[in-house]
């Protein structure tokens, strides 16, 4: 068709002018984070694309682990969503998820002309239980039950508004998790964390539930 040879036209040119090892690497995403009774479930779909066309790789894991309890998930360009490593080296002792978040944000509007990422911080700390925190570029920190983000997340937003109720179980978070990664494709990566610790699953995209979202 007109359409795909346009597309394949794009792609070889692509190709030849180096754009492809040249371009930023971008993460058209769908990620969630869920809290429930005793925990919170955070994920994302795996999917990297590399200029317009290329889908560079659909095994990307953008679920960070940045302490034994605390995770981080991205959305958008992969190299400055890198940074978010940095949060590693916090401290020593156990920190409070809060305090993860808080990071986040100092550094996320330091570099706000940067970056071009947005990040849902969860964990679970002794202080205050499971909790969920989602971090703007513009320096604004939201603690949430659930909060999702990223381009895929446009198609989902009613569909995981619609699914979400307060004392949902690690079973229904876990579902709501996969069906709303299940929009930008690949493999769904998960981590649940609760005050025994994280569990990390992998879940391929042939055991995913299929559906069909509009965009709401």
């Amino acid at each position: 068709s007109t359409v795909k040879s346009l597309k394949e036209t794009k792609m070889n040119e692509m190709s030849v002018n180096g754009e492809w090892r040249s371009s930023k690497v971008s993460t058209e995403t769908t990620i969630i984070a869920v809290r429930y009774d005793g925990g919170v479930v955070i994920g994302s779909d795996s999917r990297a694309s590399m200029g317009e066309e290329y889908v560079s790789s659909r095994v990307i894991n953008k679920v960070i682990q940045v302490h034994d309890k605390i995770f981080c998930c991205m959305a958008g360009s992969l190299a400055d969503a890198q940074a978010s490593q940095m949060l590693s080296s916090i401290s020593s002792e156990p920190p409070l998820v809060k305090s993860a978040a808080a990071i986040m944000r100092s550094f996320c509007y330091t570099h706000r002309d940067e970056l071009s990422a947005g990040f849902i911080v969860a964990g679970w700390d002794r202080k205050n239980g499971p909790q969920v925190f989602q971090v703007s570029l513009g320096g604004m920190i939201l603690e949430q039950a659930f909060t999702i983000g990223g381009s895929g997340s446009t198609f989902i937003y009613g569909y995981a508004d619609a699914k979400f109720k307060p004392g949902m179980t690690r079973e229904e978070s876990l579902s709501l998790a996969m069906d709303s990664d299940n929009v930008s494709g690949g493999v769904v990566h998960l981590a649940i964390v609760t005050e025994k610790g994280a569990e990390r699953q992998l879940i391929p995209g042939n055991k995913l539930p299929s559906k069909k979202f509009k965009n709401q």
